[in-house]
């Protein structure tokens, strides 16, 4: 994948990378795909590797803020920023409208580019994500400790580095069985292992990780806003996740209410970084819902 850089206006200007599948085809529907923590453009290389769903659509990796290639003008952000940035990437590519998929941290990114310009989002896709904060509500229903998970590493990042500093791999290696399940094949580890000590260097990608970090743990919750989504819902949702449970989704999808349409597709054995895990069930699903909605 070759991810290109777009400059925007929001956050004092800002640098964002992205990746088109192919050359962009005015004649097809958009899918734009948001990555999960701390991963990148990569995170869905099977969606274009894959030739049916790249002739039903254009697809448009875009990494939000503190990840990748992307760079704020401002030194803080939070995910209303990203999806306000990832709406000015399709301005600035000249197209109109979009579905938007998401991963984990994308599916709430993709949510609030629905509620911001509801005019821009035709559907959202979400994947392996929840709608709620890291509440005791969500640990309730079965979810992961996020505030537990993240409280250490956000601690451990809070001095400044040398130029010479990457990411610990320690670091890395916590967050892959979560994305890919607990047996990571030592391919996929190598290869996150280098994209991850390739984005995240100095004190400039130490501050990324950590604001990062903190967004994750300490983010707004959805749940009050749902009902101003109008544009329909295809939640896909493994029930291997170990971040965000099959529960949480059922309460969360069910709170679409002025959605078109508002499903929830459980996908036995699927794990939370799904579109890696189970790109054919995802692909399939995500080609006919472009294809029912468009």
């Amino acid at each position: 994948m070759s991810t290109q850089t777009i400059t925007v206006p929001h956050l004092g200007s800002s640098t964002i990378g992205y990746a088109l599948a192919d050359e962009y085809d005015p004649a097809r529907p958009t899918v734009v795909l948001l990555n999960s923590f701390t991963t990148s453009v990569e995170l869905y290389r099977a969606q274009f590797a894959d030739e049916e769903l790249t002739r039903t659509a254009n697809l448009l990796a875009i990494e939000p803020y503190g990840h990748g290639a992307t760079r704020g003008g401002y030194a803080d952000f939070t995910y209303w920023d990203s999806a306000v940035a990832a709406l000015q990437v399709l301005d600035g590519l000249g197209i109109d409208r979009a579905f938007v998929l998401g991963t984990s941290q994308g599916g709430w990114i993709a949510v609030r580019m629905a509620l911001l310009a509801p005019d821009v989002v035709r559907g959202v896709i979400p994947l392996g994500t929840s709608m709620d904060a890291e509440s005791p509500r969500s640990r309730e229903l079965g979810c992961w400790d996020g505030i537990a998970f993240l409280s250490p590493a956000i601690d451990a990042l809070a001095e400044p580095v040398a130029d010479d500093w990457v990411i610990p791999l320690e670091l890395v290696d916590a967050v892959l069985p979560e994305g890919f399940g607990p047996d990571v094949d030592p391919e996929t580890r190598a290869f996150w292992h280098g994209v991850h000590q390739q984005n995240y260097v100095g004190d400039a990608g130490r501050r990324r990780l950590r604001t990062s970090s903190i967004n994750l743990r300490d983010r707004d919750g959805l749940l009050g806003r749902l009902d101003a989504v109008r544009c329909p819902v295809l939640w896909l949702h493994g029930t291997d996740d170990r971040v965000y449970s099959v529960a949480n989704a059922k309460d969360g999808i069910g709170r679409f209410t002025n959605a078109p349409r508002a499903e929830l597709r459980v996908v036995e054995g699927g794990q939370h970084f799904l579109s890696a895990t189970h790109p054919g069930v995802v692909n399939a699903a995500v080609a006919e819902f472009v294809r029912g909605t468009a």
